[in-house]
């Protein structure tokens, strides 16, 4: 059976997200290769002929780091930065196309990937200070202000574990998050496991398996984003099955996101289209609330406005996330709604650190007035 000659735009290896064409940089030079930018942080070169992936490489890197090669030469691979590449890329109509041909014509191009662990706009400041030397602790990254360490690169010698449906249980009920994280990058299928126990009846248990693989996540996108992007699409498309009970599944997306919000920010206005629905309203709730802890400014960039109606909502649960979400984002248009709530003394379950705890629709509404007095 002839192969299908599959065709798809192009995507970024580190955070799954849909890249846009290349296009010449502002400061164009001879013999340069067309660059764009994801929305992760990552940039990429197109290399048209697949044959000269080392000049690519170089000027990627150099790219990265606001054209000041010095600097680029003084950053070590995967202590720095990660790289990544997409093949059969054709340039012309913007898709990478299975069987390297396309109508007839030959498909070879190359979309080469680098994503520093350093902020680019870090970097361009630093190097606009003329730092001379400047040490690996000091190249604060995006993954430390999140509080999550690079991990270490495993010895190639090492011999590989392989995980199991049982291991993985019993990993999860210890807590165990190093062996877990261990287990990910010795055996790809870990996080679809950890994703399968999911499925439980009782939801304080899926909250502490949420909780699980957003740590585990955070570890693991250090050094191997693609895996966590893989499975936040997982995820996503097991929200949107008509056919399933999406258990747990949102609140995970939020813990991954939330620990990462610097790769996987890009996902979290995908959770508005859960909004309409009565039984992940909560939840969605809840998980934009946790990113907001992080990052509220991702919050801000949506459409958020139409989260004041929910202050409103007759179910207690749905208006105290609601009310914890517009505290973290500092929501002054809505501050004396919230100082009307101060006095509601119904109460609903939220989950923190995994675990679920009670709290009332006031308690969460003095907070969040205290948090938007303070900004």
């Amino acid at each position: 059976m002839a192969k299908t000659n599959i065709k798809t735009r192009p995507w970024c290896p580190f955070c799954g997200q849909k890249v846009g064409r290349t296009s010449d940089a502002p400061e164009r030079k001879m013999h340069e290769f067309p660059v764009g930018n994801c929305q992760c942080g990552a940039v990429y070169t197109c290399d048209v002929t697949g044959h000269n992936i080392g000049a690519a490489i170089v000027e990627t890197l150099v790219y990265a780091c606001g054209g000041n090669a010095d600097f680029a030469w003084d950053l070590v691979p995967e202590d720095d930065y990660l790289t990544g590449r997409i093949e059969n890329y054709d340039d012309q109509t913007h898709q990478v196309v299975a069987k390297k041909n396309l109508d007839g014509r030959g498909v070879r191009g190359v979309l080469y990937f680098i994503r520093l662990h350093t902020d680019i706009p870090e970097v361009t400041e630093k190097i606009a200070e003329k730092i001379d030397e400047i040490s690996i602790e000091s190249r604060l990254s995006k993954s430390a202000l999140c509080n999550v360490p690079i991990e270490p690169a495993a010895d190639e010698n090492r011999v590989r574990i392989k995980a199991t449906k049982l291991v993985v249980k019993d990993l999860e009920s210890k807590g165990d998050i190093d062996a877990l994280v261990a287990f990910c990058f010795d055996d790809k299928k870990t996080l679809r496991l950890m994703q399968r126990l999911l499925y439980d009846p009782l939801e304080s248990k899926r909250l502490h398996v949420a909780w699980t693989i957003g740590q585990v996540c955070a570890r693991v996108s250090t050094r191997e984003p693609g895996q966590v992007s893989e499975l936040l699409h997982r995820l996503f498309e097991a929200c949107s099955d008509s056919a399933a009970t999406p258990w747990g599944m949102i609140e995970t997306i939020g813990c991954i996101i939330s620990m990462r919000p610097d790769i996987f920010g890009a996902f979290a206005r995908h959770l508005l289209s859960y909004l309409g629905d009565a039984s992940t309203r909560s939840q969605v709730l809840w998980a934009l609330a946790e990113i907001a802890e992080n990052r509220p400014d991702l919050i801000r960039d949506m459409p958020f406005y139409s989260l004041f109606d929910f202050l409103q909502h007759p179910e207690p649960q749905v208006r105290g996330n609601a009310v914890r979400l517009l505290g973290r984002i500092k929501a002054t248009e809505v501050a004396v709604q919230l100082m009307g709530l101060s006095s509601d003394p119904e109460d609903f379950f939220l989950s923190i650190n995994g675990d679920m705890v009670a709290s009332t629709v006031a308690t969460e509404a003095l907070i969040a007035v205290q948090a938007i007095k303070e900004c």
